[in-house]
């Protein structure tokens, strides 16, 4: 997965600069950057912010003039470069970046030609363009955040909260479940590859955790093991004895 080639496309309109460093460390999770850019109308004054961060990380600004008030003549321009891009055949997958819906057919018509798509967009996006991607990260996390730490701009949740969020509880559960073996305890890898599957925008630093192993602990309600397998150390979960 690190070897893949990816394309990233940026929507200036509805992206902050501020994700940008937390943006491509986060891709770089998933594969190489081969092509960075971002569309706009740079003569406008509102993207001046973007200007420093575009040289500092050689992002690639498209200019797309507005044609008329209210129409967006942005997405127009990276749909069209993300299809040009596709049919050339030389990316495994595309980071698509934008709170926007109207991605939502273009996400769908990648995974339908085999390639993975990753979406980033603020949590006000819409879920069909969330669920259209094979994964999809909340750019609030990409602030400032670290492999150890979550955004300092993410509260971490409580065990009450954790506990009562229904949502998170079933999806973890019905996870576990699908994951365990005869004696009920589960890969915490396979676990997250099946969450993942179900629920495209799940990612433990939502809810202040820097990682699934974090929140699982955090809940309290699901004891680990790690064991040795091979060369390395994986982790098991499953569900404290008497817990429904």
């Amino acid at each position: 997965m690190a070897h893949d080639k990816l394309a990233v496309l940026i929507d200036a309109d509805n992206a902050r600069p501020a994700i940008v460093e937390g943006l491509l460390a986060e891709i770089a999770k998933y594969g190489t950057a081969h092509v960075k850019r971002i569309y706009g109308d740079w003569t406008k004054p509102d993207l001046n912010g973007w200007k420093e961060v575009l040289l500092r990380h050689s992002i690639q600004p498209i200019q797309q003039f507005r044609y008329t008030v209210g129409k967006n003549a942005t997405d127009s321009a990276m749909i069209i470069d993300a299809m040009d891009l596709l049919y050339s055949a030389r990316f495994d997958g595309f980071c698509i970046v934008s709170s926007d819906s109207d991605f939502t057919r273009l996400a769908s018509r990648i995974r339908e030609s085999g390639q993975t798509v990753y979406g980033f967009g603020e949590k006000k996006t819409p879920e069909p363009f969330r669920t259209a991607c094979d994964k999809f990260i909340y750019t609030e996390v990409l602030v400032q955040a670290t492999e150890a730490e979550p955004s300092p701009g993410v509260k971490r949740r409580s065990v009450k909260e954790l506990r009562g969020d229904n949502q998170l509880m079933n999806l973890l559960r019905n996870a576990i479940e699908a994951a365990s073996d005869d004696s009920g305890w589960a890969s915490l890898g396979t676990i997250g590859s099946i969450i993942n599957k179900q629920s495209p925008d799940f990612d433990s630093r939502n809810y202040g955790y820097a990682k699934l192993s974090g929140l699982i602990n955090g809940i309290g309600l699901f004891e680990t093991d790690e064991r040795q397998i091979g060369n390395g150390k994986q982790l098991y979960v499953r569900p404290r004895s008497g817990r429904k």
